[in-house]
């Protein structure tokens, strides 16, 4: 499945398949899950959160794009406008990349703002608690 690209200031009510939109203003994309199922899969773009690049060949998602809470659990990549169908993640695997993101991000924003290292062991801990691993 390919998807090309529409900007858009604020999404519609009606997404079409097939399409990307993307509102650079509130910093967020979105499109139907390509799976068919008709979920709207929603993208916020930001430091922390995924990437979007336009190339020639169509629009990019980084990184990829795993509904874990959807019925369909579809996972995905989306390059050059190309749908790249990537595999299915055990609940281990869903949680330990929670938890990648989890440090990605405290440390984005340590970085960021200058804040001291106990933070960082902070956002660990939360994540820990929150997914019962204490």
């Amino acid at each position: 499945m390919r998807l090309r690209l529409e900007r858009v200031r604020c999404m519609p009510d009606q997404l079409m398949a097939g399409v990307l939109y993307l509102s650079e203003e509130f910093g967020t994309a979105a499109h139907l899950c390509p799976c068919g199922c008709g979920e709207k899969i929603r993208t916020p773009l930001g430091s922390t959160e995924w990437s979007f690049e336009e190339t020639a060949l169509g629009p990019s998602l980084y990184p990829s794009v795993g509904n874990w809470q959807l019925p369909c659990r579809s996972h995905y990549w989306i390059r050059d406008g190309q749908v790249i169908w990537a595999g299915d993640w055990t609940e281990a695997q869903i949680t330990a990349g929670r938890m990648r993101e989890a440090v990605r991000r405290a440390r984005y924003y340590e970085s960021a703002i200058g804040t001291r290292p106990r933070v960082l062991q902070r956002v660990v801990d939360w994540v820990k608690n929150a997914l019962g691993w204490s």
